[in-house]
């Protein structure tokens, strides 16, 4: 008798777990429609609702990061944006925790932390940027053609020198920051190139190329950064944030004239 109820619990059990399951991949397919569809607050929805079904389920927490970090780029509210970010930074250490061995959720919490960077003044800035540059890092030990963990080493190259030079020297002398030290306009370059060619459709690839080439200076180095502008601002929109991009390519245009 015992073993019969141990059966009937062990099948109660396990009808559970697969209903969780089918629940938790029926909004993350319906996550993935509102992703397509443009819609960031939707499919952060769906992921969190995947995710009241699965606490650990790795594909729900990444994907929930990227739309949080997407709903904050362009959050006028200030502590609202920071509020996003923060959740991507949460979500995406989650899905490092849940599966260590897979490039997305690295680059998720890479891309996260440099949002919350961003937000940040230039001392906090450098301790954060340590952090971002590992983990991009770490994507692309599984995943050497990361296109996303190659657009945020070039950004974290390009950042790096944007900084003033007392910043750097702050960082190398009291952060322990001596990796700062290898930071190079032509390596922002390199990376970002590689980042636009493994993935030409993405418009934030072409922005940041043509801001690392504006900056940069060298010589065409202006007439790179007027064709990646260009590219930019005649793209097709395929993500939510496409349309700032496009707006943010024709300002910086502009001013190159």
């Amino acid at each position: 008798m015992l073993a019969r109820y141990l059966t009937i619990g062990t099948m109660f059990a396990l009808s559970v777990a697969t209903a969780n399951a089918q629940t938790s991949a029926q909004h993350i397919a319906e996550g993935d429609s509102a992703h397509v569809a443009l819609d960031p607050t939707s499919a952060l929805a769906h992921y969190q609702a995947a995710l009241a079904a699965d606490s650990t389920n790795y594909e729900a927490l990444w994907k929930a990061s990227r739309e949080a970090v997407d709903l904050g780029e362009f959050e006028p509210d200030k502590d609202k944006r920071k509020q996003y970010y923060a959740e991507g930074e949460q979500l995406a250490r989650r899905a490092v925790a849940a599966d260590s061995t897979n490039a997305e959720g690295h680059f998720a919490l890479a891309r996260a932390m440099g949002r919350v960077a961003l937000t940040l003044g230039a001392k906090d800035r450098v301790k954060y940027g340590k952090d971002v540059r590992a983990q991009a890092l770490e994507a692309l030990k599984y995943d050497s053609l990361h296109a996303g963990a190659l657009h945020v080493l070039g950004r974290w190259n390009a950042e790096i020198m944007r900084l003033s030079g007392f910043s750097r020297f702050f960082a190398k002398s009291f952060l322990g920051g001596g990796i700062f030290d290898q930071a190079s306009w032509d390596s922002a370059v390199t990376y970002m190139e590689k980042s636009v060619a493994l993935d030409p459709d993405r418009l934030v690839h072409h922005l940041d190329l043509a801001e690392i080439y504006r900056d940069r200076n060298h010589s065409g180095d202006r007439d790179r950064a007027r064709a990646q502008f260009e590219a930019v601002i005649n793209g097709k929109i395929t993500e939510y944030n496409d349309k700032f991009y496009q707006q943010q390519a024709a300002v910086e245009l502009a001013k190159l004239h």
